[in-house]
C-alpha cells in the first residue's frame, strides 16, 4: 500500500494545509531571528571573530597576528547588518522545522519507497549544507578575510573594511559553500537516476580539477595560492567522495 492513500484531497484543500505550514515556518523563523537580535553580543562575537587574529583557525596554522580594522560608513548601516544577521541566524536555526514541515506536506503524496529516499536526501542535502557553512567559517572566509583584509598595494593605503562588506561576504560565502557542499548529494541523485557514473567521473577528473581550481578562484579572489589550496582541497575531497558514493550506489542498483 502506497503512501498515496492518505494524500488525497481537493486543491483548495492542499492549498489551506500548505498556508497553515507556511504560516507556521514563517513564525518561527521570526522567533528565532527575534532570539538572535536580542542577543547582539554574543552573536556579533561569533560573526567578527575571524577577523582577529586569535581565532582558532590562525592559532592552529600558525598565521602571525596582524589587525583588521571594521568601520561603518552609514547612519542606519549597523542596524541594518544587525537586522540582516538576526534573519539569516533565525533561517539556519529554524531550517530544521523547515524542512520537517515541508516534508510532512509532501510525503503523502509519495510511495513508500520514494519517501524512503525523500527522507536520506532531505537529511543529506541538510546535513552536507551544514557541513559547508561550518567549513567557510572555521576555514575558508578566515583565510580570505585574512589575507584580502591585510593586502596593499602601498604602505601608503591602508585598509579600512566596512562592516556591511565583511557581514555580506560572510551570509554570501556560507550559502555559496552550502551549496557546493550539496555534490556528494546530487551525484547520489544522478547515479539512482542512471544518468552519472563513476566511470566517467572518474575519466573526468582532470577536468574536475580544473573546473574546481576556478570556483574556488572565484569564491575567493586571491593570488595566495596557499588560500586557493585550502580552498580547493574541500571541494576536490567532496569530488573524490561522490566518486565513491556513485560506485556504491551502481553495485547496489
Amino acid at each position: 500500500m502506497s503512501s498515496q492513500d492518505s494524500g488525497n484531497g481537493t486543491f483548495w484543500e492542499h492549498l489551506d494545509e500548505l498556508r497553515g505550514r507556511i504560516i507556521r515556518i514563517l513564525l518561527v523563523m521570526a522567533g528565532f531571528a527575534v532570539v538572535a537580535f536580542f542577543f547582539k553580543e554574543p552573536l556579533f562575537d561569533v560573526i567578527l571573530a575571524p577577523s582577529k587574529s586569535d581565532f582558532i583557525t590562525y592559532r592552529l596554522l600558525g598565521v602571525p597576528d596582524f589587525f583588521i580594522s571594521l568601520m561603518n560608513t552609514g547612519l542606519t548601516e549597523q542596524f541594518m547588518i544587525h537586522m540582516k544577521t538576526a534573519l539569516f541566524c533565525g533561517l539556519l536555526m529554524a531550517s530544521p522545522y523547515v524542512i520537517y514541515q515541508l516534508f510532512c506536506f509532501v510525503a503523502p503524496a509519495l510511495y513508500d519507497t520514494e519517501r524512503r529516499y525523500a527522507t536520506r536526501i532531505v537529511m543529506g542535502g541538510y546535513g552536507m549544507f551544514i557541513i559547508g557553512t561550518v567549513v567557510n567559517y572555521f576555514l575558508i572566509f578566515p583565510l580570505t578575510v585574512r589575507f584580502l583584509g591585510t593586502y596593499q598595494v602601498s604602505p601608503d593605503v591602508t585598509n579600512m573594511l566596512t562592516i556591511q562588506s565583511y557581514a555580506d561576504t560572510l551570509i554570501s560565502m556560507s550559502l555559496v559553500m552550502g551549496v557546493v557542499f550539496e555534490l556528494p548529494v546530487v551525484s547520489w541523485l544522478l547515479a539512482l537516476m542512471g544518468v552519472l557514473h563513476a566511470a566517467s567521473m572518474t575519466a573526468y577528473r582532470k577536468h574536475a580539477i580544473v573546473a574546481i581550481l576556478i570556483i574556488s578562484a572565484i569564491i575567493t579572489p586571491t593570488t595566495d595560492v596557499f588560500t586557493l589550496f585550502v580552498v580547493a582541497l574541500p571541494i576536490w575531497l567532496l569530488y573524490e567522495l561522490s566518486i565513491g558514493i556513485v560506485r556504491v550506489t551502481e553495485k547496489s542498483k
